[in-house]
């Protein structure tokens, strides 16, 4: 069973020059993902945020994020909480969620132009 709130919201920030070209851009994903997991614990409660620095791409992340927001409370419910409660288990569950949401956007939207995928706020219980 997964636990969700039915409200979606999105919030694009700029983070100013990075050295590269382009800004940063990041795409929140609101409210918080929560999920029961599959076994070693309860559930988790966990904040994401995409970083891209195509604005066109963050209007496509905004327009299908409900399909995102699916896909990793899909993949959350799916771990065992006592791998994702060590570094390495956040880590391997960070860059499996970066490859889900590629994944989709490649599917739905055509392209993929997701940099990174940040926790920024991570609870398993």
């Amino acid at each position: 069973m997964i636990l969700f709130s039915a409200g979606l919201f999105a919030t694009p920030l700029k983070a100013g020059e990075d050295g590269s070209s382009g800004s940063v851009l990041y795409y929140e994903i609101s409210p918080s993902l929560v999920a029961n997991l599959a076994k070693g614990g309860k559930y988790i409660r966990c904040d994401v945020q995409l970083m891209t620095k195509d604005e066109d791409f963050l209007e496509q992340m905004r327009l299908h994020g409900p399909a995102i927001r699916h896909e990793l409370l899909l993949l959350l419910s799916e771990q065992d909480g006592k791998v994702i409660k060590t570094s390495q288990g956040k880590e391997q569950l960070r860059k499996q969620a970066l490859e889900s949401v590629s994944r989709v956007m490649k599917k739905i939207a055509g392209s993929d132009s997701v940099q990174a995928l940040y926790f920024t706020t991570y609870y398993v219980k």
